[in-house]
């Protein structure tokens, strides 16, 4: 079989270990970001990744990703995502489920536990992070 004609004989195969993995990102409150797969690790990528975590008993702010269509891998902990015109939707997510999160959407997390963070694997479709933090009342002025 023949190699793509689009294939690049100076491409290499990037390595992030855990150590190195990056807070230099948009944040949202009551949440860490963490990039892996992104411009600041000198990775060139039509996409985005890293790591989200949620602390116990914490919720993140309300916030939507513009343009960017989001797919979370659930690698610990529970959340549950709330999402709609007032937050009146709402899915939990557990260890070893997928979560897509379409462009613009205004979204939540919340950790119920009180003891275990939860800890996910995030990819975005493009290649910067795009974080728009909504007011706090944000649902509320909806009424």
């Amino acid at each position: 079989m023949a190699i793509n004609s689009q294939y690049k004989p100076d491409s290499t195969i990037s390595v992030v270990h855990s150590g190195d993995l990056s807070a230099e990102t948009a944040q949202t409150s009551g949440s860490l970001r963490l990039s892996a797969v992104s411009a600041t690790h000198r990775i060139v990528s039509s996409l985005w990744a890293g790591i989200f975590v949620v602390e116990p008993s914490r919720r993140t702010g309300i916030h939507h990703h513009g343009e960017q269509d989001t797919v979370v891998y659930v690698l610990q902990g529970e959340a549950v995502v709330r999402w709609g015109e007032r937050g009146e939707h709402s899915a939990t997510v557990r260890a070893g489920d997928f979560l897509h999160v379409p462009a613009w959407l205004p979204h939540r997390e919340e950790n119920p536990s009180t003891d275990e963070p939860f800890r996910w694997v995030v990819v975005r479709s493009t290649p910067e992070p795009i974080v728009v933090n909504l007011p706090d009342d944000f649902w509320a002025s909806k009424s």
